[in-house]
């Protein structure tokens, strides 16, 4: 598969990456005509997706390569081979690095998205540990780790990470999948939910104090990606096929519409482009081979 994909690379990859300049509004306007699904490699087994411009960035869980796409047509190649370990959720800076969460590998990896280099590797556990995603503030990005009570903080300016231990409501299950999707907060704290119980904390990023949040009677079950558009955040609920949108209040989350999709197999995690969220889709239920198909998904934002 990558050495298929990896003679595309010149070829291919100028004019894939040259879609990560900003989108034109008028590329936005008419984003419509773009494909509303396309296909990932054979065998990409899929989780995270970032986009910068119209380019769409996607790991593999098999071995953490990166694969780019434009969106204005589906088609891309392998950017960086990965590691052996896997790439999870992932996010675009204002410097068109992509940072990247590491899974089983305990670390986090920085590319430069022009080029496939690797910028930084940081190491934050050795075992017992599942870093899964990652969001960007003005001055950090801040991982999860599915395994553990904490969260760790790497500055943009690439300089050593730190490790936040969490405490307050939460409750970390030995051996389950706790944290996974994080989001920026509306009081400058951050927003994490909890895979395994469907609870959503608030998280204080000084003192590492979790406070739960109301859902109002709704449980996250199977919580994954979080995307925050000011009041509104999308959670992806991947063996549900669902994502779901909430307003986010003083007093807790009220739930406001609902999204599935005949073609949702186990999406994990979602990006925004337009009028439209993109999902990639993992297919957890479908046992993984070099020949297994993947796919990304392109709906309407959920409406009342």
């Amino acid at each position: 598969m990558y050495r298929r994909f990896g003679v595309l690379f010149a070829a291919v990859l100028g004019v894939t990456l040259a879609a990560a300049a900003p989108a034109t509004a008028d590329a936005s306007q008419q984003h419509g005509r773009f494909p509303a699904e396309f296909s990932l490699p054979d065998g990409w087994q899929p989780e995270g997706i970032a986009i910068a411009g119209t380019t769409a960035y996607f790991g593999s869980r098999a071995d953490g390569s990166i694969y780019a796409a434009d969106l204005r047509t589906g088609k891309g190649a392998v950017l960086a081979k990965g590691p052996g370990t896997p790439s999870l959720g992932m996010k675009v800076d204002e410097r068109q690095r992509l940072w990247v969460a590491g899974g089983v590998g305990g670390d986090a990896r920085v590319y430069d998205t022009r080029t496939g280099a690797l910028l930084a590797k940081f190491q934050f556990a050795t075992t017992d540990t599942f870093v899964n995603d990652v969001v960007l503030t003005d001055n950090s990005a801040w991982f999860t780790d599915s395994r553990k009570a904490v969260l760790y903080r790497v500055p943009l300016s690439l300089k050593p990470h730190s490790t936040l231990n969490l405490t307050g409501d939460l409750v970390v299950t030995p051996g389950a999948t706790n944290l996974n999707g994080i989001e920026t907060g509306l009081d400058g704290g951050l927003i994490v939910v909890q895979s395994n119980t469907g609870m959503l904390f608030r998280v204080d990023p000084r003192t590492g104090k979790t406070a739960s949040i109301d859902l109002n009677g709704q449980t996250l079950t199977n919580g994954d990606g979080l995307l925050r558009e000011g009041r509104q955040l999308y959670v992806v609920q991947n063996r549900l096929n669902k994502v779901a949108r909430y307003t986010l209040g003083r007093d807790g989350a009220t739930l406001t519409a609902e999204r599935t999709d005949a073609r949702f197999d186990v999406p994990t995690t979602v990006a925004a482009f337009g009028k439209r969220l993109y999902l990639p889709n993992a297919r957890f239920s479908t046992p993984p081979t070099p020949e297994t198909t993947y796919t990304v998904v392109a709906v309407e934002r959920p409406r009342n």
